[in-house]
């Protein structure tokens, strides 16, 4: 018999309002990382045909390419975590009771929250003092403290939505403690 409050399935999760509201969000900044890699995709294409066809490339489609998949990849990982397809090893886990199983997702969804704003707080604190120190990138002299900037927000975005599984998970492990 399943203990109450517990998952038996993904399939049985809900959110709450907060929680739709938080994935709505997620969702957003994930369609524009999607749409951040397809201009980039799009950009390399005009790149190499240029350079094959009229010996015109994109200029410095290499260094665009790095920060554009630096803040691209950085704005998916939110949506991932609200939908919970990170990495996880149900393996170690498939023998524990659901309720323990509930126990170590939260544990493991806020040790992601913890990791996630330490990042960003660093990228932020690295943010300012790049700009401090005027670094441009080397071929199109674009300040490279806008780029990693730009990252900060999508970290913060990942903190909360760890955040928010943890404490769900949380909830659903001790549901029938409190009856």
């Amino acid at each position: 018999m399943q203990e109450p409050g517990i998952l038996d399935t993904e399939a049985e999760f809900t959110r709450g309002p907060l929680g739709e509201k938080l994935y709505e969000l997620t969702r957003i900044f994930a369609l524009i990382g999607g749409l951040g890699f397809i201009a980039l995709v799009v950009m390399s294409l005009i790149s190499i045909v240029g350079r094959k066809l009229v010996s015109i490339p994109v200029p410095g489609d290499i260094e665009v390419m790095q920060m554009g998949t630096a803040i691209a990849s950085a704005a998916m990982l939110a949506y991932c975590e609200m939908e919970r397809h990170h990495l996880r090893v149900d393996f170690f886990t498939a023998s524990v009771s659901p309720k323990t199983r509930e126990i170590l997702d939260a544990i493991s969804h806020l040790l992601l929250a913890v990791v996630a704003a330490l990042v960003a707080w660093r990228t932020g604190v690295s943010a300012v003092s790049i700009k401090e120190a005027g670094e441009t990138s080397m071929i199109l002299a674009w300040p490279v403290w806008m780029v990693v900037a730009a990252i900060v927000p999508s970290f913060i975005l990942l903190a909360v939505a760890g955040l928010y599984n943890a404490i769900t998970h949380w909830q659903l492990a001790t549901a029938g403690e409190s009856a």
